[in-house]
């Protein structure tokens, strides 16, 4: 589900060859993921210098999809848009200071979670990213840029975990049921102060009893 970009009509050189783009939907999933690090010092500034907003203008018959540059900001606009990273400059542009900037902040916040026995350095991440990006070119497969982010934003180390990771997942509609269910029994489960008008609910019961416990066997209009 990677998007390429197959043209861009703009004066300023792009090497379209395997330039991927950021859909909407895999944009909100980025968001999720960077929020976490809000605690640790996200600068939200460098995730929006880092893209190009680009909302869509035209679908052609062929299913090619004409983007037309916006000028909103990826994080706060309402409407879905797709983001292209500013890679004009690989190493010193605003997309590699953000991938800078949420590696450190991966690392310091995987640091603050799991009690390694050493703590975990920004070269160790970037190292092991790094080999899985060989291991793709090696195959003939090429990073898109959604898939290098995720793969900062959801990195653990081998063999360790988040013990928060349940709690940060969404919960489903079977687990809110069963918490509604529970907050309905804490309710029910409350002892109720009985008074005079109360007495003939006992004294239904008791008759409902008496009825049930005489009534035949197979007797269908009783039961």
């Amino acid at each position: 589900m990677n998007w390429w970009i197959h043209e861009i009509s703009d004066s300023v050189h792009w090497d379209a060859d395997g330039l991927g783009i950021i859909d909407p939907r895999q944009f909100q999933y980025i968001i999720d993921l960077l929020e976490p690090l809000s605690d640790y010092g996200l600068q939200n500034e460098l995730v929006d210098d880092a893209f190009y907003s680009f909302g869509i203008d035209k679908v052609e018959k062929d299913k090619t999809v004409l983007l037309k540059r916006v000028q909103d900001s990826i994080l706060e606009s309402e409407d879905p848009l797709f983001a292209l990273p500013d890679v004009l400059d690989e190493e010193k542009g605003p997309y590699a200071d953000l991938l800078d900037h949420i590696t450190k902040l991966r690392v310091k916040m995987l640091n603050d979670l799991i009690d390694f026995s050493q703590n975990l350095t920004v070269e160790e991440l970037e190292e092991e990213i790094r080999e899985a990006q060989n291991a793709d070119f090696l195959e003939g497969r090429v990073s898109h840029f959604f898939s290098e982010l995720t793969a900062i934003l959801e990195y653990i180390p081998e063999g360790f975990e988040l013990d928060d990771d349940d709690e940060s997942k969404p919960k489903s509609e079977d687990e809110e049921l069963e918490k509604d269910l529970a907050d309905v029994d804490a309710v029910t489960d409350e002892k109720i102060e009985e008074d005079e008008t109360m007495k003939w609910d006992e004294e239904e019961e008791a008759d409902e009893d008496y009825e049930e416990t005489t009534a035949p066997p197979d007797d269908d209009k009783g039961k």
